[in-house]
């Protein structure tokens, strides 16, 4: 099997489900794991978990993002992965919706990818290397009613990742777009029938990903539980 061509990995926005799961399955693979998160209390079992450094950082604080690289930098030494998995669920009708709360959700779900790629950018094309992975959803592709503002920040999302990949890749920089299509298992949400996505599932694919050869790399990936219909 293809070793995994990096040494170490900045998740932002862990806790628990699929960035759970790639931190455990990139430590075991030998990588270097930091966690960041708004609160890294929560973060305690799955450092020692993943034998992780912790950050605490608002995603959408654009200094805040700086001090978080810098501190990592120091950390985990260079940084060659980075997974953006932060986001905000705002639900209910457009006409009631608080505009101040879809403007934080807009900020957390997409400024604060653009952030935390700029700076990954920064470090990597130096270096002609590196992977940027962006977590979207089903509301990546297809605005659902009462989820304006999350379908809003996940279509954000979707645009940096195309426009990213076409600026950096030629650059040596692996930029990919998950488009997350169904509900994810886990302790509240639990499934014996297979109808929701596996954690660890998502996880290996993440890894997959993190494994292409560079002449052959992919830009976004849909992965959906395989009794879904579409």
């Amino acid at each position: 099997m293809t070793e995994i061509p990096y040494r170490s990995v900045l998740i932002v926005g862990a806790g628990t489900g699929i960035s759970a799961s790639l931190a455990r399955a990139l430590s075991a693979a030998g990588l270097r794991v930091g966690l960041a998160a708004r609160n890294v209390k929560k973060l305690a079992q799955l450092a020692g978990e993943a034998k992780a450094q912790t950050f605490a950082v608002d995603a959408s604080d654009p200094a805040a993002v700086a001090r978080m690289f810098e501190d990592a930098d120091l950390q985990l030494g260079e940084i060659d992965v980075v997974v953006y998995n932060a986001s905000t669920r705002l639900r209910g009708p457009i006409a009631e919706l608080n505009p101040e709360d879809v403007r934080q959700a807009l900020e957390v779900s997409a400024f604060g990818g653009f952030l935390v790629t700029q700076q990954a950018a920064r470090r990597m094309t130096p270096r002609g290397q590196g992977a940027i992975l962006l977590t979207g959803a089903s509301a990546s592709v297809k605005g659902f009613a009462l989820s304006a503002a999350f379908a809003m920040g996940k279509f954000a999302l979707r645009g940096l990742a195309q426009s990213a990949a076409r600026e950096l890749g030629p650059k040596g920089i692996h930029v990919a777009h998950f488009v997350i299509d169904g509900g994810v298992r886990s302790a509240m949400r639990p499934d014996s029938g297979d109808s929701m996505l596996d954690p660890d599932g998502i996880a290996q694919t993440y890894i997959d990903i993190l494994r292409q050869p560079r002449n052959a790399w992919s830009f976004e990936v849909e992965l959906r539980p395989w009794k879904e219909t579409f």
